[in-house]
């Protein structure tokens, strides 16, 4: 009998290569990437030069090995304080809340804000699990209590509730703004709602988020 009419009924080997079917399982794991996608970008790849492959790889492994989150801030950061707080030309008095590393470099890329920053990564979402323990909302509060926890050991003048204006990063500010109200000394402010609701800082120009930074408004 030979090997194909031996095998069970319905029963196939694999579509692809052991590696090539790895690769397209571990690729479908990515946001917003389904398994047609996935196999485009593994046979991109195969396509691909050795050099460039490999280069992806490295690049993949690097990230991986030498970013960290900024000891003060939570920025994204190649050492154990960010270039932000690193700046000694900042504000380190004013703290701008942010949710993502994506939201401050939004910011960044208006020029009009010379403070610091605080990424919570993420929001509030009780429906999803998310409660104030699984942000950075203690480290904040640290930094305003305790000026060595601040850049440089500045003491906190002002915070800034920079979060998407959305139901989840409305009820984040909200928080936010009753834990820091009993605060002396600090004030607490809220970019102004020059903001669309609904929409992402990410996706908002640079003149709508600066005129959200420079018309805040006390919460």
């Amino acid at each position: 009998m030979s090997e194909r009419a031996g095998r069970a009924p319905g029963k196939r080997g694999p579509a692809y290569p052991r590696a090539v079917d790895a690769l397209i399982s571990e690729l479908a794991h990515l946001p917003g990437i389904g398994r047609r996608s996935a196999e485009r970008l593994a046979f991109h790849l195969l396509r691909s030069s050795t050099d460039e492959a490999m280069g992806l790889a490295r690049a993949i492994e690097d990230v991986k090995k030498s970013v960290r989150h900024c000891g003060v801030c939570w920025n994204l950061a190649d050492s154990d304080v960010c270039d932000v707080c690193a700046d000694d030309s900042r504000d380190r008095a004013t703290v701008l809340v942010v949710e993502q590393p994506k939201d401050l470099i939004a910011l960044e890329q208006t020029g009009m804000f010379r403070g610091v920053y605080h990424v919570l990564m993420g929001r509030l979402s009780p429906l999803d699990g998310v409660g104030p323990g699984e942000l950075t909302l203690a480290p904040l509060f640290e930094r305003v209590d305790d000026p060595a926890k601040n850049v440089a050991g500045v003491r906190v003048a002002e915070v800034i509730l920079g979060l998407n204006p959305t139901v989840e990063g409305d009820g984040t500010a909200l928080y936010l703004g009753e834990q820091l109200a009993g605060r002396v000394g600090v004030r607490v402010t809220r970019l102004a709602r020059g903001l669309p609701t609904g929409s992402q800082l990410e996706y908002a120009n640079k003149a709508v988020l600066a005129d959200a930074i420079e018309c805040r408004q006390r919460v």
